[in-house]
């Protein structure tokens, strides 16, 4: 039986940030007539406007995962104590949170870049069975446009975090020496398309940019969770179970 330390595995325990846009319907009134039993609703006017449909995504979801945004202070205080306090002196003397972070980068320019030209077999050495599966089934209705948005390159990453840390530990063997162990990372990135290009032109992006249209747009969002055994003689690489890109200009459509 798996226990989790810490963490919740569960998507309904995992906390959202998202940005919702509520529609507020129109009010109706009742306006009273000679009969206390019949009702008169009024037409619309001419001047009202009818509700507008969200407009399609211009990147679709690659996995059934929470859009993830921000950092929350409770998890990054959590993360700090399950690193320094357990992670580094009973699983991981060596671990280092920003080598994991430059790797994280790293994986993320190599698995977008294959996802966008539409390679699913050499990616599957770096992604889980479950993973690969869903990807591979959500690349087939996208179009080479949408594809295209894929693609990260590390440079273009202005802001990354570790969102959320989790020990996985497996008491079925009763035996500590042999008890299996996975340390699980869910990292989120967040990338400008061109900011390399600009960074070599001498120039920096607004700090404002996310509500800037000409900027928004080149806006994507990257959610990427990481884990690997540290069970005793059978440790691990790190692997990717979760893959998702967004971009925020299609959470404020909807």
């Amino acid at each position: 039986m798996l226990k989790n330390l810490w963490v919740f595995r569960h998507l309904s325990h995992v906390p959202v940030h998202r940005i919702h846009r509520v529609r507020v319907g129109d009010v109706v009134r009742t306006l009273s007539t000679g009969n206390p039993h019949q009702a008169r609703f009024p037409s619309k006017s001419n001047n009202e406007e009818e509700p507008k449909s969200p407009r399609p995504r211009s990147l679709p979801p690659l996995m059934d995962f929470p859009e993830l945004v921000w950092p929350t202070v409770f998890k990054s205080i959590r993360n700090w104590i399950l690193v320094n306090f357990i992670i580094r002196p009973y699983i991981d003397q060596e671990f280092s949170m920003p080598d994991f972070v430059a790797g994280a980068k790293q994986a993320l320019q190599s698995v977008s870049t294959k996802l966008s030209d539409g390679d699913t077999v050499d990616v599957t050495d770096c992604l889980s069975t479950e993973c690969a599966e869903e990807i591979k089934k959500s690349l087939r209705s996208m179009s080479v446009a949408q594809r295209n948005e894929i693609k990260v390159i590390k440079e273009d990453v202005y802001f990354s975090f570790p969102y959320q840390v989790g020990i996985i530990f497996d008491d079925e063997s009763g035996d500590s020496a042999a008890q299996k162990r996975w340390v699980e990372i869910t990292m989120i990135f967040h990338a400008l398309r061109g900011l390399r290009d600009m960074q070599e032109r001498g120039e920096s992006p607004p700090l404002n940019l996310g509500v800037m249209p000409e900027y928004r747009e080149k806006i994507s969002i990257c959610n990427y969770r990481f884990i690997k055994e540290f069970t005793k003689g059978h440790e691990s690489d790190w692997t990717i179970n979760i893959v998702n890109h967004f971009k925020p200009n299609d959470q404020l459509d909807e």
